[in-house]
């Protein structure tokens, strides 16, 4: 990680999150709501948020090799697609929730780019980033926790994920092998 993000081992809180974009001078709106837990469920409560929303996919190959799939939450991700794209040894498949929450710090539903901030998240290889995602302004995750949705713009959000010491891999990934 980069010498801007704070020190320390362990996942960050929601308010860390923010205090580094505020660091890193990210313009964000936090909205605060239920626990959402997929995507349909949070479809009724995201209606009023005008912008992109995600759906963000942990995901492994043969090998253990971690990705973070961040993608619009109307995507179909072609999986097969994807790992061939990546050069992913076999099939990818989900990372069990124990792997994800080591790794990323957050419980699942509450999956998010977000989760780059956090150290342990540094085992990734890969952040793949959706076109069909990055052409909405704003951008909507969850901020460390399911219980709320922050905004960013899609810039902002490229930005933080360079902050977090990874380069985005951007795919269409509805069709990742056709870009």
């Amino acid at each position: 990680m980069n010498d801007q993000s704070p020190p320390g081992q362990g996942p960050k809180t929601r308010q860390m999150l923010f205090d580094y974009l505020d660091q890193l001078d990210v313009v964000h709106r936090t909205v605060d709501h239920p626990a959402i837990f997929t995507v349909e469920e949070g479809r009724d409560y995201k209606r009023n948020m005008p912008g992109g929303h995600s759906k963000n996919l942990f995901v492994k190959d043969k090998k253990g090799v971690l990705t973070l799939a961040v993608a619009s939450s109307e995507t179909r991700v072609d999986l097969v697609g994807l790992g061939k794209a990546l050069g992913a040894k076999g099939r990818l498949s989900f990372g069990k929730p124990e792997l994800m929450t080591q790794t990323l710090g957050v419980i699942p539903g509450a999956v998010t780019p977000f989760a780059l901030f956090n150290d342990n998240a540094q085992a990734l290889a890969q952040v793949v980033l959706d076109t069909n995602l990055l052409a909405h302004d704003p951008v909507w995750f969850h901020p460390l926790e399911n219980t709320a949705s922050t905004a960013v713009s899609a810039k902002d959000l490229i930005r933080f994920v360079k902050s977090c010491g990874f380069e985005p891999q951007i795919l269409d990934l509805a069709a990742p092998l056709e870009g």
